[in-house]
């Protein structure tokens, strides 16, 4: 089966995130210090990365957004540099096998 490797980070992250609430349910009534001090490091980190996460889908959407509109406002050109690019990777691949 073909995984979407797209998808595989959000899906690693939605797993860890919830691994880490379950951690945080289960220590709940743990009143040690230590346990607290990691539960509360632990919910800042998942704060963090719930932001970070965000942060890295708004620019993955601005860069696509970005891409879309300058291939659509210079089509001819993206297509020579895209030929040129597949040209050279070809060339490569294929002197690389010899």
């Amino acid at each position: 089966m073909k995984r979407n490797h797209t998808a595989e980070p959000a899906h690693d992250f939605g797993t860890l995130a919830e691994d880490a609430k379950a951690l945080l349910a289960a220590t709940a009534e743990v009143a040690e210090d230590k346990v607290v001090a990691a539960r509360e490091r632990l919910s800042m980190a998942l704060e963090r990365g719930r932001e970070a996460w965000g942060t890295v889908q708004d620019r993955a959407v601005q860069g696509a957004k970005a891409t879309d509109k300058t291939i659509r406002n210079h089509p001819y050109q993206a297509i020579g540099i895209a030929f040129g690019v597949g040209a050279l990777l070809g060339f490569l691949i294929t002197r690389r096998g010899n």
